[in-house]
């Protein structure tokens, strides 16, 4: 982080430009959602004269950029940058998948290549088994024009089947097709774009100063009481103190970390940042909540704490495994040092809300319109995954677990309180009658708060 920006602009996160064509940048974003610790800003850039108009503040924003093809990168690295500049490159599996699709529309007879590494171009061509491609690679400079590149592939097409161009750069493939030239621009796959991300996000000074940082873990036997009533006698229920300790013990190792029982089912540890990350694959993923369901059978809320103290660490721990708790249990949640929640993890998508507004504005409201922060929280989750915010009372009653009639109860307590409007109605049948359609306004309040980081 550059010492002439002020810390607290990334307190809720790692500031990383995305400058791309818009069809990129919709992918990228669906990338995104498995890096939590990114706050993107987009900038739309669909060929190399749009990247004068770059925003000089983005750089002041931002402690990384992402370029999303590589002809834009060359031509932003004539300006000097503070920050580290990254970009896309195309030679992994989007490169497969783009000489496949060009060996099957149009044949490889000969091929005009430009801005692909030829070295990954011939060992994919190797491994498809084609021997006899008559491949033509742009020798020109990187930094030439796209009408230049265009001239390229004109100059070598001879117009017979089997002939076909490529490209990685998206304007230069519309100028093909203007010109009636079979092309196939070679973009990313969602796989490629995970691996960019993630180069991108080791090379922030931010994420390089939180490697270290301690992280406090709390675990929680759900329905502990319960669970050992389960068990004819006291020595059953230490057995499988015993069998857990083990398997906690084995999991906190991957961490190297540091376990302790706290008693009455609940356990302490401690680990570092970088390792827990990584060990979860960018908190996506936890296997020990399945693994104590599977062979022990019982079920874990846990709860993870960030903070620039031990003390901060081990209070956002706290307040984590009570909103897995909320959440119904066999959960984790992790909160952050800047208070922001992460959750619930789970192989799928996490959903990101903002503990700090949830708790001093919403919250409050919230509670004394009989919303827990166990519903706020599905609900949540449920908007942010499907970009929805308008529901029957029969689909919140399923996303909510509770009966049509608890949901018609409270949802008339919420129009009260202004967390819900009646937005319409939904005809079933002719003689049913309508249902009313609801529209989460307290969601779609925070979700035009994300939208206006979108450039």
């Amino acid at each position: 982080m550059d010492n002439n920006r002020p810390e607290f602009e990334f307190e809720k996160g790692i500031a990383i430009g995305v400058i791309g064509p818009q069809f990129l940048i919709e992918r990228t974003e669906e990338a995104l959602k498995g890096f939590p610790s990114f706050v993107p800003y987009f900038h739309k850039c669909d060929d190399e004269s749009d990247i004068s108009s770059i925003p000089k503040g983005l750089m002041n924003k931002v402690e990384v950029l992402l370029f999303l093809e590589y002809q834009l990168f060359r031509k932003a690295k004539e300006k000097d940058f503070i920050i580290p500049v990254h970009y896309v490159p195309l030679m992994g599996t989007g490169l497969y998948r783009s000489l496949f699709r060009t060996k099957t529309l149009y044949g490889l007879k000969t091929l005009t290549v430009d801005s692909v590494p030829e070295q990954y171009v011939n060992q994919i061509l190797d491994e498809l088994e084609e021997k006899n491609t008559n491949k033509i690679f742009y020798e020109g400079s990187a930094l030439d024009t796209v009408n230049g590149i265009v001239d390229f592939h004109s100059r070598y097409f001879d117009n017979r089947p089997g002939s076909s161009a490529m490209t990685g750069i998206q304007a230069v493939s519309e100028k093909l097709d203007e010109l009636g030239i079979p092309n196939e621009w070679v973009t990313p796959t969602h796989q490629d774009l995970i691996v960019s991300l993630e180069r991108a996000l080791l090379a922030t000074k931010t994420r390089r100063n939180k490697e270290a940082q301690i992280v406090v873990g709390l675990i929680n036997i759900d329905d502990f009481r319960k669970v050992a009533d389960n068990f004819p006698t006291e020595h059953e229920v230490q057995k499988l103190k015993l069998d857990l300790h083990r398997l906690l013990l084995d999991y906190v190792k991957l961490l190297d970390g540091h376990l302790t029982s706290l008693g009455g089912g609940e356990y302490l540890f401690f680990t570092t940042r970088g390792i827990f990350e990584r060990e979860t694959r960018g908190y996506k993923f936890l296997p020990i909540l399945n693994d104590a369901h599977k062979s022990l059978g019982v079920s874990l809320s846990l709860g993870i704490g960030f903070g620039r103290t031990a003390t901060d660490a081990g209070n956002h721990a706290r307040i984590a495994l009570r909103q897995s708790k909320d959440f119904g249990g066999k959960t984790c949640f992790i909160v952050r040092e800047d208070r922001s929640v992460i959750g619930p993890v789970e192989m799928a998508n996490p959903m990101i809300y903002d503990l700090s507004i949830t708790d001093h504005k919403l919250l409050k409201e919230a509670e004394q319109a009989g919303m827990s922060a166990a519903y706020m929280s599905k609900l949540m989750a449920q908007v942010t995954r499907y970009k929805k915010t308008n529901y029957t009372a029969q689909e919140l009653s399923s996303i909510l677990g509770i009966t049509i009639r608890s949901t018609h109860r409270i949802l008339a307590q919420w129009i009260d309180a202004g967390l819900v409007d009646v937005v319409g109605e939904e005809k079933i049948t002719s003689r049913g009658r309508p249902r009313q359609i609801y529209k989460l306004t307290f969601v779609a309040a925070q979700l035009d708060k994300i939208q206006e980081r979108v450039e």
